[in-house]
């Protein structure tokens, strides 16, 4: 079995870096515009902006050449997955600090590993099970349910969780051939369209957004795209184990943001289980490291 080669790793790792901090800064744009305007106008007008410049860059590279390949399971999956991770996702983001958001997201990687092996049919051994269910005890730790910091708008955290994994997994198995401007356009369709329909049930009433309000959600949708594209490219590049790991990088920039912008402290509990997600995910990856190692040293040795 041969190793990825170490410049596509590079790739998947720094493509998810980059990918941590463009949603991240988009993230506290739209918190600070969820003062003003409620969660579905948000999701209509983001969508707006997202096409108004998606489009032109989609048709001067000629990416809808490409449109029919978007007929397929695997995107449709994913779309549906975008939805419900955005829905999930920023009602938590606008009731809980930024940090603890973003800390219960971070089980991600394990759940993508505990994936890989039901769906991928990838090897999965004892050890790296048990991480996993650590990395969820981490989870239950930040959550807290049942005692007196819990809010059930940590679970919508962790409900996105969950749909970020599904959309990771289908972009895994969507053809490599469409680009990744256009799902980024079905993504931005889909969910800003999602707004108007969702206000009704949610008994949200529209306002009169503010010159400010407009101004940023515009520069957030900026932040946005680069996040879509990166996240499609990173899932594109490199062994899942090697890469996922690297989603922690958003914890310490989360705290920073969140104590800059809203004067946010994370407590004792948070940093607990945020340590216990980010150690079981390190385990996963250092175990996944040398299990590679060995099977190099395998074939190595059979080649002789």
């Amino acid at each position: 079995m041969s190793a990825t080669p170490f410049s596509e790793n590079l790739r998947g790792i720094l493509a998810l870096t980059a990918c941590n901090f463009l949603f991240l800064i988009n993230d506290a744009l739209i918190k600070v515009v969820s003062d003003e305007m409620p969660l579905t106008q948000i999701m209509f007008l983001r969508g707006v902006f997202s096409v108004a410049a998606l489009v032109p860059i989609i048709a001067l590279s000629g990416g809808f050449a490409y449109a029919r390949l978007l007929r397929n399971w695997p995107v449709f999956w994913r779309t549906l997955a975008e939805i419900v991770a955005a829905i999930f996702f920023l009602l938590a983001l606008f009731n809980i600090p930024i940090a603890n958001a973003n800390a219960i997201a971070q089980v991600v990687p394990l759940m993508i590993t505990a994936a890989g092996a039901i769906f991928l049919g990838e090897t999965v051994g004892w050890r790296r099970w048990g991480a996993i269910i650590v990395g969820f005890i981490g989870v239950l730790i930040v959550v807290r349910p049942g005692l007196a910091g819990f809010t059930i708008f940590s679970l919508s955290a962790v409900a996105a969780a969950f749909a970020i994994t599904l959309r990771d997994m289908t972009t895994r198995v969507m053809p490599r051939a469409i680009p990744a401007t256009l799902v980024a356009l079905c993504t931005a369709v889909a969910v800003g369209v999602t707004g108007p329909i969702l206000a009704p049930a949610f008994g949200e009433t529209w306002v009169v957004p503010s010159f400010r309000s407009l101004g940023l959600i515009a520069i957030a949708v900026v932040f946005l795209i680069g996040g879509y594209l990166t996240a499609i490219d990173f899932m594109r590049h490199g062994d899942i184990a090697v890469v996922a790991p690297f989603r922690y990088t958003v914890i310490v920039m989360a705290m920073v943001v969140g104590y800059i912008g809203w004067g946010d402290v994370p407590d004792f509990l948070m940093l607990v289980g945020t340590a216990v997600i980010a150690a079981a995910g390190i385990y996963t990856f250092s175990r996944e490291r040398n299990l590679a190692r060995l099977r190099e040293e395998a074939a190595a040795g059979e080649g002789l």
